[in-house]
């Protein structure tokens, strides 16, 4: 039975660290060897070290060549420059890993073998990477490559490795000043053009080290400033999809037309041919902009006063400053009775209705909306780390570090919606684009189109509508240490034994801060619309267009935009103070202001305590290792829960909830893992290998789905669902997994693997969805959607690989990984949210003399992002993408060289649609391709 670590244990721990922490000073002050002293001198041997593309591929293979279990690497081209620009893009081209990205089509969030990014832990020199989202998965737009030297994906389980990830284990590995001593160092400049926005960037970078004293002293330091700005083309459907109740299904017998049944016959009536009719809710298409700004600085100072110990401190510490302006058109033709007409309809889809019905709320209302997002992170990592070779048998290891990440935007992101108030006529079809058809013409001679693109539109043609702040403060601290040894057994087939003990102490908050909770996001709307020429000062600010904006997509509809400024509407909507508003008081910005969200805020801490034990074995075929480790982690969580006390009716699709005061909701959980593995490597020959692994492994829950919190913020759009965060007694995912594969190293720096996997995984996290329930609001029923843990999971897959670098400088990498999972709840199977079927690339490269020369493109197939989106079998679902990648790099001489970067060369979007329907589309990013010019000099 597993104990829990006394207050003694913890003390003895905490002071064997210390003792290994000052042991340096001793072991200085040990006699050197006088045979060692006497010896003639050794005559110098020049070393050749090997760069560039082929030194990397040579570095990566090595090291998965060594590894015990199944691992794959990258490694810097040499000090200070990777092989891509972000470090997640460097990742997608190993074998079985794929990226999402994020605003300007920037890497973000990695997944392992189809395994999305709450499966996978990311470490940072074997130690905890706290993120400013809120779940684990870490954000690597935060990291600028520069200051990294390798990365490892460690796909197989050891004992000795920190648990918590079932996909792949990530570690992030920064450079040594003694991987290559004496003065070394780089700085580089480099611009950056977008094709497709026609913006720009620069970025500096430099790398600096040195040892001295004699070789026992190393410093390194590392600097990165980087600015560019972005543009993202976006479409979406916010709204979600309307889809008729069917009494047939028993996941959609109450539907969510919230607005009234689709009724094409206009009988009040729902007909069984309506059963299950989808239509269009809401959509909106738009641009977003983005300034990033991103500074990173690392420092190392390692001394190694002995053969017998080594001391390092090291830090790091980024900050990330990317606002996001989005300028968007949004619209919102959801079904009432009396609204469509002319309803044309293809597979229980309507494809074409008309909007003319006179009614200012019934009638089609185009809207502007300025959605912005305030993200500022800031992710620190120091520690210190101490080995000491106590005899020629014992290691022992010390490591104690401090991870932050931080994100404050409580209040600062808006949503904010004006409306256009003028007497129209629309049409609206579906065509299979990504955008749906929209003609708008106004009863006074005017069009949407043409008189945006012509500035025909002024502050009076708006009336003041949705206006949501919000914005989360995120703080993310984690304080860890380890003590391990490693003593060299060396009888027989025992090599050496592995052990220690970890301690990780991490603690998580949100604090959303909104208006939702107090209807201030519907302050200004529906019977309290203020017309915007009414308000002080031009709201409107101007009329733009952006260079070759959705020229991919064919539908018709308004491609120039009205922008309007946040700040300064807000100024006006203050100035407005004191004037009648309707139902009696008078106008109050105080009453619409962003205030501190209990019920989406949230405090989670865990304490946990491993320790394992690790038997590493070799013969001359044999090696490998067995061991376990044990986990015990103690969670807690507080919230906040309000009941709704009643709900107030402002207009169509519009109403407020009232809530009682808020309370405290506090839980407690913790739970043991016995986490065993095996790992067995059989050199059949020089060249070819067999490893097989089998192992227990776990990944925990999203941060967030331990905190017991609630929002139902769709009631304010009449969407009456409430959405729960999660519970802190939600288990950890857990896997039985194996692994095989073969590796042959048929060549220098070649190397053709094939590998299979299986995972059993119990407890994984997914969605429930009870439609029609009571939850205590009189005379309403709630949708209620809350994070559970299913039954289990089945990913199983192939992974072959083949890395090539010839003599004439030629080069191959190509990979393919398939894999086949489904999920089960109950008796109900389903689709394993977030896991790409397959996912593929290829790069060919050519290295020789001066010239170096890539070309990479990685394919990730479509996959289910979110189940059961309009009832059972209705899946959201990633599109197949292709990413391709360009590099060329002509060495000037020893001392400089000059880069060219190619990124997205195929100009691929990011799409999501619903079940693939192209009529049912959900989502559109487009980045656009860049191009990127480096200048480096070495000294």
């Amino acid at each position: 039975m597993f104990r829990r670590p006394s207050l003694r244990s913890t003390v003895l721990t905490g002071a064997g660290l210390v003792a290994l922490l000052s042991a340096g000073t001793a072991i200085a002050q040990v006699p050197t060897d006088p045979s060692v002293v006497d010896a003639p001198p050794v005559e110098a041997i020049e070393e050749i070290t090997v760069v560039g593309v082929r030194g990397s591929v040579a570095r990566a293979v090595k090291l998965k060549r060594d590894a015990a279990t199944v691992q794959d690497s990258i490694s810097a081209l040499e000090l200070g420059m990777f092989p891509d620009d972000n470090v997640a893009d460097s990742l997608s081209h190993i074998t079985g890993v794929s990226i999402s990205r994020t605003a300007g089509g920037e890497g973000q969030k990695v997944s392992v073998r189809g395994l999305g990014p709450e499966y996978t832990l990311s470490t940072f020199n074997g130690r905890i990477l706290a993120t400013d989202g809120a779940g684990r998965d870490f954000a690597y737009d935060v990291l600028p490559s520069d200051v990294i030297s390798g990365a490892d994906v460690i796909k197989g389980a050891e004992a000795a490795n920190t648990e918590g990830a079932i996909g792949g284990l990530i570690n992030l590995r920064s450079a040594s000043p003694f991987d290559k001593r004496g003065l070394q160092g780089i700085v580089r400049l480099e611009g950056d053009r977008n094709r497709m926005s026609e913006l720009d960037g620069r970025k500096f970078s430099g790398v600096f080290s040195n040892t001295f004293a004699g070789d026992t002293l190393g410093i390194l330091l590392g600097v990165v400033a980087e600015e560019r700005d972005d543009r993202t083309d976006v479409a979406g459907n916010d709204g979600g999809w309307t889809r008729n109740a069917d009494p047939t299904d028993e996941s959609w017998l109450w539907g969510n037309a919230w607005g009234g049944s689709i009724d094409p016959n206009n009988n009040g009536v729902l007909d069984e041919e309506e059963y299950g009719l989808i239509g269009p809710g809401q959509f909106r298409v738009g641009s977003i902009l983005e300034q990033k700004k991103r500074t990173a600085y690392t420092a190392k100072l390692e001394w190694r006063p002995s053969d017998r110990f080594r001391l390092v401190l090291d830090g790091l510490t980024t900050k990330l400053d990317s606002p996001q302006v989005g300028y968007q058109q949004s619209f919102y033709p959801l079904y009432a009775p009396g609204r469509w007409s002319n309803m044309v309809i293809q597979d229980g889809i309507v494809t074409s209705f008309d909007m003319d019905n006179p009614d200012p709320e019934m009638r089609m209302n185009p809207e502007l909306l300025n959605q912005t997002s305030y993200r500022v992170v800031e992710t620190q990592l120091f520690g210190v780390n101490a080995e000491w070779n106590v005899s020629d048998s014992l290691t022992l290891t010390g490591d104690l570090y401090r991870s932050t990440s931080s994100r404050h935007s409580g209040g600062q992101d808006s949503y904010v919606v004006l409306r256009m108030n003028q007497p129209n006529t629309a049409h609206i079809s579906l065509t299979g684009a990504r955008v749906p058809n929209v003609t708008v013409d106004f009863d006074d001679g005017r069009d949407l189109a043409s008189g945006l693109a012509n500035g025909q539109f002024s502050d009076a043609d708006f009336n003041t509508h949705y206006f949501s702040l919000a914005g989360d403060n995120i703080d993310d601290e984690i304080t860890g240490a380890s003590f391990t040894g490693k003593w060299a057994a060396s009888r027989g087939w025992l090599e050496n034994v592995q052990f220690g003990v970890t301690y990780t102490d991490r603690k998580k908050s949100r604090d959303l801060v909104n208006n939702a909770l107090t209807g201030g996001a519907d302050y200004y709307s529906g019977n309290y619309a203020i017309n915007v020429g009414a308000l002080d000062g031009t709201v409107i600010s101007r009329s733009f267009s952006l260079p070759n904006f959705m020229d991919e997509v064919s539908a018709d509809f308004p491609r120039n935009f009205l922008a309007f400024d946040v700040a300064a509407y807000q100024r006006a909507l203050a100035a407005y103070n004191g004037k009648p508003r309707p139902g009696g008081g008078t106008y109050n910005y105080a009453a619409a202001a962003p205030v501190w969200n209990p019920l989406q805020s949230y405090r989670v801490g865990e304490k946990t305590w491993s320790g394992f034990l690790q038997a590493n074995f070799a013969t001359d075929r044999w090696s490998g290792n067995a061991g376990v480790r044990i986990v015990h982690t103690q969670t807690t969580s507080q919230a906040w829960d309000a009941k709704i006390l009643s709900i107030i009716e402002n207009g169509a699709f519009n109403y407020t909830a009232v809530y009682d005061t808020p309370s405290p909701v506090t839980q407690e959980s913790d739970y043991t893992y016995v986490l065993p593995s095996l790992n067995v490597n059989y050199r059949i020959t020089e060249e070819l290998r067999l490893r097989f692994g089998m192992a227990q492994t776990m990944a925990r829950p999203s941060v967030e789905t331990l905190a017991p919190t609630n929002t139902t913020e769709s009631v304010s759009w009449g969407e009456f669902t409430q959405i729960y965060g999660g519970n802190a007694a939600l288990k950890p995912y857990s896997a039985n997994q194996v692994d095989l594969s073969l590796e042959y190293y048929f060549g220098r720096n070649s190397i053709f693997n094939v590998a299979v996997f299986s995972k059993y995984i119990k407890d994984q996290i997914t969605t429930s969805w009870e439609p029609g329930q009571d939850i205590g609001v009189p005379g309403y029923l709630f949708n209620v959607s809350r994070p559970i843990n299913g039954d289990y999971a089945k990913v199983k897959g192939i992974e072959v690989g083949l890395q090539h670098f010839m003599d004439n400088g030629f080069g191959l990498r190509a990979q393919y990984t398939r894999n086949w999972s489904s999920s089960w709840v109950g008796d109900e199977e389903r689709p394993l949210e977030g896991i790409a079927p397959s996912v593929y690339s290829l790069g060919v490269f050519y290295e020789r003399g001066p010239i170096s020369l890539s070309l990479s493109g990685d394919h990730t197939e479509g996959f289910v992002t979110a189940i059961n989106v309009l009832g059972g079998g209705y899946n959201e679902e990633a599109d197949p993408i292709t990413w391709v990648t360009a590099h060329a790099a002509y060495k000037i001489n020893d001392k400089m060289d000059v880069t060219l970067e190619g990124q997205n060369l195929l100009d691929e979007a990011n799409t999501y649609s619903i079940n693939g329907n192209p009529l049912l589309p959900q989502g559109y990013y487009r980045y656009g391709a860049s191009l990127k010019l480096g200048l480096s000099y070495r000294f």
